[in-house]
């Protein structure tokens, strides 16, 4: 039987990836999510990412300010 999945931390880590492969810092974010009407800090979203402790509206927020099209659910 497989171990319990962590999933705070499965959705973090692919925010984290998806931030990553398309090159924006927690500075840009700021910048894009701003530009959708979204006003959030730099060390707000940066808590928020540290904890994983973040709703799906701002996942999806997120996904949709850096233009991520499609995510990977597994490897």
């Amino acid at each position: 039987m497989a171990g319990k999945i962590d999933w705070t931390e499965q959705v973090k880590g692919m925010l984290k990836a998806e931030l990553k492969r398309k090159g924006v810092t927690y500075s840009q974010l700021v910048e894009k999510l701003s530009q959708l009407g979204i006003e959030e800090t730099e060390v707000n979203i940066r808590n928020k990412i540290a904890r994983g402790g973040f709703t799906a509206v701002f996942f999806i927020q997120c996904l949709e300010a850096i233009g991520c099209q499609s995510l990977r659910l597994s490897d």
